[in-house]
């Protein structure tokens, strides 16, 4: 496609209007104004990116400012941070080093922009171990400077909002990246507003026909909720300017991700969803120490008016959220006989809950207990990072741990609080409170009760630990820790009791290798593990040292065979893929930046389908080359494919369904009131009326209810639709859904 012809001034012009759109944001702000250093770090970035484009055709220089208007009017951050936003990309990019930056603009800027840099091109690459790799870095710039993450969250936004000219495959990397790591950092550094469109983005480009339809029926029920609202907030807003009070009061909108979330989890649809809205109240207060008092006088003055629910009040203001969230929140019975719930907060709390930890700075008084906070979650990152996870993939699960844990919060006998990811047990507590604690802990007392390490622990307990020096750390912990520092600490006191044999272990491995005349490649090492039926290097080392396995000529035999077999294997795939053409889908180098059709006819298939999720022609799936150059197909929302999107970018490609013929299993689940002949009004309906093949019936009654689970085979997903509709139309039958 050719480009439109460009006009040099015009262009220039909307630069130039760009910046200073960014630079009145700025002036607007509560920031000291050093204008002069940002108009020089603008400078300096559009003299080195000039002539660059981005791949929607508009000059690179607009990514820089958008990034920094971000950090600034999104965010709350300062000029340092803007220098930074504007220069991100100059080292990466261009000719210029990190020393020409602390020459122009002075340590600190360039400090950022170097860590911006350690991290850039994504967190991950195409090996595991490469995408812990640059995880760590964001992990460990983030605890040195939390501005570098901060900074990365506004590059992350601008890049999700200008997704559209991306390729597809591309899109799927970003999106599914974005939604794995992104999402829940900017939640868990209370970045709520990025956190939202960042999820609501990576939805919309990885459903891109739910996000319509969804939007379609929010805009469609406009009209009704306003008139509910309406007729809930007006004696609402007659109290509190009774009691006198300067406040916004406005309906809040779910996300159409967090809908879709609750419609899938639910198995409802979009009309059952009935807490689309909720109410939020921010008031003004000009004395901190009366936000409490302020909070709970509209609480009460809101329940005068309406029904609370006894189990959905959330006081976050007395103990608030790790991420700073503070907020108290009711839930009433709305006029139309559903559940509504209310958020009142003083304008401070709305500032944090918006724009997390940086708004701390704008209410900074020495060290408040919500930077403490900040610090003490650094702090935990600080401790991962000293003992980082053998396994990459074990690293990632244990920081996501942390990332997305809902929380809990439980008492020391002498009352200190304790915030905890939820299913902590007493051996989590043992180990937050100090690692010997954790590797010496016997069993805990919660509320006064003797109960073992492993018991899970809920808000509000108190929790004593017993200890006894006689105590060691078994591996079988590891089952029952649910804090990323409890099973680091945990692996990192196994690894060093384990120390002695792993470096015997080494030296019988390394005596085997020589004798053989074999390579400590990954390759060898992979077969050997799998032969094994070991999980990974140290437990080799460890089993050899304490002498449970022993290493013989018929192993060293099959790993050669193995090898001798896979090069003999790859030869005579690149001849047979030059004469057949029934392989040639399978063998050639397969395109990533194109669509992939997925073909089955009597031939056979091109792709494969995952088992994790099932997929059937007509749902939204994605396609990943496997190691055999195999197009494995998933969906596009199953948990698997998910984490393959966030770690192995490259290799996923965007797909079509192109099936000629071919019947896939589907399984439904149905539900309802049990009554003599349902079961054969059900058989008759899918066998003898809709001539689908039945493969799986199993059917329980209990209690005049029955469930049953129901496996057909079928040509697409339209026809589950159709039939989960049709078996909703039995009289009994109360609920239909597709099981993946």
């Amino acid at each position: 496609m050719e480009r439109q012809k460009i006009d040099p001034i015009a262009e220039e012009a909307m630069i130039d209007a760009a910046f200073q759109d960014m630079l009145k944001g700025y002036l607007d702000s509560n920031h000291r104004k050093k204008v002069e250093i940002i108009t020089r770090a603008y400078n300096f970035a559009k003299d080195a990116h000039k002539g660059v484009r981005r791949r929607s055709g508009e000059p690179y220089i607009l990514h820089p400012i958008a990034v920094a208007k971000i950090a600034n009017q999104e965010i709350g951050l300062g000029s340092t941070s803007i220098c930074a936003a504007l220069l991100h990309d100059v080292v990466e990019d261009t000719e210029y080093t990190v020393e020409d930056l602390e020459q122009n603009f002075g340590k600190k800027i360039a400090q950022i922009v170097a860590g911006l840099t350690k991290i850039s091109g994504g967190i991950f690459g195409d090996k595991a171990s490469a995408q812990a790799e640059n995880f760590r870095k964001l992990l460990l710039t983030m605890s040195e400077d939390i501005r570098v993450v901060l900074l990365k969250m506004a590059d992350r936004l601008h890049n999700m909002r200008t997704l559209g000219s991306m390729a597809p495959n591309k899109q799927y990397k970003i999106a599914g990246e974005t939604l794995y790591i992104y999402a829940p950092l900017a939640h868990r550094l209370g970045l709520f507003a990025i956190k939202s469109e960042l999820e609501d983005l990576s939805f919309k480009y990885e459903h891109p026909d739910a996000y319509n339809r969804i939007r379609e029926q929010i805009k469609e029920s406009e009209a009704q909720r306003s008139v509910i609202y309406k007729k809930f907030s007006t004696p609402i807003h007659k109290k509190l300017k009774e009691l006198g009070l300067k406040y916004d009061a406005k309906a809040r909108m779910k996300t159409v991700y967090s809908i879709w979330n609750k419609m899938e989890k639910k198995h409802v649809p979009f009309e059952e969803i009935y807490d689309i809205y909720a109410m939020r109240i921010i008031f003004d207060c000009e004395d901190p120490a009366q936000e409490k008092a302020t909070c709970w006088n509209i609480y009460s003055a809101i329940t005068d008016l309406y029904k609370l629910h006894p189990d959905r009040t959330r006081d976050w203001i007395s103990n608030p959220k790790a991420n700073g969230y503070q907020a108290l929140h009711l839930t009433v019975m709305g006029p139309d006989g559903n559940w509504i719930e209310v958020q009142i907060r003083s304008r401070r709390m709305d500032e944090i809950a918006e724009k997390g930890f940086a708004a701390h700075w704008k209410y900074k008084i020495g060290e408040g207990d919500e930077e403490s906070e900040l610090n003490v979650w650094l702090r935990t990152i600080k401790d991962i990072l000293d003992n980082p996870e053998p396994s990459a993939i074990d690293f990632l699960d244990t920081l996501k741990l942390n990332l997305f844990a809902s929380e809990i919060v439980v008492f020391t006998p002498k009352g200190e609080l304790l915030t905890l990811p939820n299913n902590s047990t007493v051996l989590d507590v043992a180990f937050e409170l100090h690692s010997q604690l954790g590797l010496h802990c016997i069993a805990g007392k919660v509320n006064h009760k003797l109960v073992p390490l492993s018991h899970k622990l809920k808000s509000g307990d108190q929790v004593e630990v017993l200890t006894s020096q006689s105590q060691k750390p078994r591996p079988e912990w590891i089952n029952f820790l649910a804090t990323a520092k409890g099973k680091t600490r945990l692996r990192a006191a196994l690894r060093k009791e384990q120390q002695p044999s792993i470096e015997q272990g080494k030296i019988i491995f390394n005596e085997f290798l020589q004798k053989h005349n074999l390579v400590a490649t990954n390759e060898v090492i992979t077969k050997m593990l799998g032969t094994l039926h070991i999980a990974n290097r140290d437990e080799l080392y460890t089993s050899l040292g304490r002498k449970e396995i022993t290493l013989n000529d018929n192993l060293a035999k099959s790993i050669t065979r193995q090898d001798s077999q896979s090069i003999l294997s790859k030869i005579f795939r690149r001849k047979s893929s030059t004469k057949t053409s029934e392989t040639e889908p399978l063998t050639k180098e397969i395109n990533t930046k194109e669509t992939y059709i997925l073909k089955h006819d009597e031939n056979g298939s091109n792709f494969k389908i995952a088992d994790c999720c099932c997929p059937i022609p007509g749902d939204e799936v994605l396609g990943f080359i496997d190691e055999n150059n195999e197009v494995v197909v998933h969906a596009l929302d199953c948990p698997r494919a998910i984490v393959l999107k966030a770690s192995y970018g490259p290799r996923i490609i965007s797909t079509k369904w192109d099936v000629a013929t071919g019947k896939f299993l589907a399984t439904i689940h149905i539900e309802g009131l049990d009554r003599f002949g349902i079961l054969q009004e059900l058989i008759q309906l899918i066998s003898t009326n809709l001539s689908i093949d039945i493969r799986r019936l199993n059917i329980e009654a209990k209690n005049e209810v029955f469930s049953c689970q129901l496996s057909v085979l079928i040509e697409d997903a339209q026809v589950v639709t159709d039939l989960c509709n049709k078996i909703k139309k039995i009289n009994g039958v109360k609920q239909t859904r597709r099981v993946h």
